[in-house]
């Protein structure tokens, strides 16, 4: 029987995991999440994910006031890894600007609305996993 090929969508497309250390994935998260409180976005948090799962290693989550901040923060992470050299695989939610994806493999951008925050609980449903709340000073550190 000939076998047929099935074409990649961009979600199966997906490289496998990067091959920065760990050390490295953590400065690069953090610096992610300064490009994020570069926009202003709020409550922006790292989340270690190395024990809990094999998806990913780490998600940023961080809230936009608006669809217009959200776009501004979404964009701007966009730009500022581009120029770092850090690819950008995946971005989902843009069209609506409420929960809009950055898939960088071993980082996971979620930059919400308030509301939909407080609805999806990210921080909760990924509780085990050790998490660092970060501001100006904290990115400036990491940076």
């Amino acid at each position: 029987m000939k076998q047929t090929h099935t074409p990649r969508t961009a979600k199966s497309a997906r490289p496998a995991a990067s091959k920065r250390s760990a050390p490295a994935t953590k400065t690069a998260a953090r610096k992610v999440a300064g490009y994020a409180l570069e926009k202003k976005a709020g409550d922006v948090r790292v989340m270690d994910l190395r024990k809990v799962t094999d998806v990913t290693r780490f998600f940023i989550v961080c809230t936009g006031a608006s669809s217009a901040q959200v776009k501004a923060i979404s964009d701007h992470i966009i730009e500022s890894c581009q120029k770092a050299g850090i690819s950008v695989y995946h971005i989902e939610g843009y069209d609506s600007l409420r929960w809009v994806l950055l898939d960088m493999i071993d980082i996971v951008v979620h930059v919400f609305q308030p509301d939909v925050r407080d609805y999806y609980q990210l921080e909760r449903l990924w509780g085990d996993a050790p998490s660092e709340r970060l501001d100006d000073a904290g990115a400036e550190a990491a940076g």
